[in-house]
């Protein structure tokens, strides 16, 4: 139970008054076997059929990268390794390309990724998408071993870090995902790489949640509030939430060693956070990485 004192957010200022009223309603109104430390089971139930939603769209979505990067490869060699030609040489030919697979392949159109990349046959980055190039001259096999597979002919995805110093919501955690880029004579040229943050896809997955709720409210005719809501993904090195997440909420799921407690499957429980009873829910998802789930903290209004 984390009791730590913490700055409130906007959603939780909001909430106080109505939640003092809901106490006090439900102390009127549950006065038998009930109680109001019910309403964090009612959340818990609800935290679990968001994550298990919400692990199911991540699936989805590293489902739209294995089934479009392949095809954005084969795009990209035509396009800059046409004639033997060296793409190293022609750096906004390079980032061209790259905007034309997103355009013209339908799966990479739609993903979520922050970025496309383009690494030469040594697995140096060459060019990104992005207007700042960060990545150029980096080697992301060094950084990444398991895209390594890419250069031998592979699809494959990896976690790990880029070098360089901690976000502003602190320790992230990079998804990457490789395909090999093919000459005309069949060798692998370079790979072509895509991939997300952590905190990032969390955020995705927070505000998807929060859009389809708010969609089933309107449709329902229900003019109250949402829930307070927060997403985070997580894996054995640590928890990832989403932008505007509270320290202290952060902390209270990492205090869950979440890994444990879905070693055997899906996990839910209620905890108390500065006072608030929250319901948790924790769901692994596969496809995102070994160990790795998506986590729902939710609170009713």
């Amino acid at each position: 139970m984390n009791k730590a004192n913490h700055t409130i957010d906007a959603g939780e200022r909001a909430s106080r008054p109505v939640a003092v009223l809901a106490v006090l309603t439900c102390a009127v109104a549950f006065t038998g076997a009930l109680g109001c430390k019910d309403q964090g089971k009612v959340s818990a139930q609800k935290a679990m059929e968001h994550a298990t939603a919400l692990a199911q769209l991540a699936d989805k979505d590293v489902g739209e990268v294995e089934r479009g990067l392949p095809l954005g490869a084969t795009e990209m060699a035509k396009l800059v390794y046409a004639k033997g030609a060296d793409p190293r040489q022609d750096l906004p030919a390079v980032r061209r390309a790259l905007g034309r697979i997103r355009a013209v392949v339908p799966d990479l159109t739609v993903a979520k990724s922050t970025f496309f990349a383009l690494a030469d046959d040594k697995g140096v980055a060459i060019r990104n998408d992005l207007e700042e190039d960060v990545m150029a001259g980096q080697n992301v096999v060094t950084i990444f071993p398991e895209l390594k597979k890419a250069l031998d002919g592979t699809f494959v995805t990896a976690v790990g870090l880029f070098p360089g110093p901690p976000g502003t919501h602190g320790p992230d955690r990079d998804w990457m995902a490789a395909a090999p880029v093919k000459d005309e004579g069949g060798k692998v040229a370079g790979i072509l790489l895509t991939g997300w943050t952590y905190r990032r896809f969390a955020n995705h997955l927070q505000e998807s949640l929060r859009h389809d709720l708010a969609q089933d409210t309107l449709k329902g005719g229900d003019t109250g509030k949402l829930p307070i809501l927060y997403v985070a993904v997580f894996d054995k090195a640590g928890v990832y939430t989403a932008s505007q997440t509270p320290p202290v909420n952060e902390k209270a799921l990492l205090d869950l060693d979440l890994v444990t407690k879905t070693a055997a499957g899906p996990a839910q429980g209620t905890l108390s956070i500065t006072d608030r009873d929250f319901g948790y829910a924790a769901v692994r998802s596969a496809k995102l990485g070994p160990d790795t789930g998506v986590a729902v903290l939710r609170s009713e209004i």
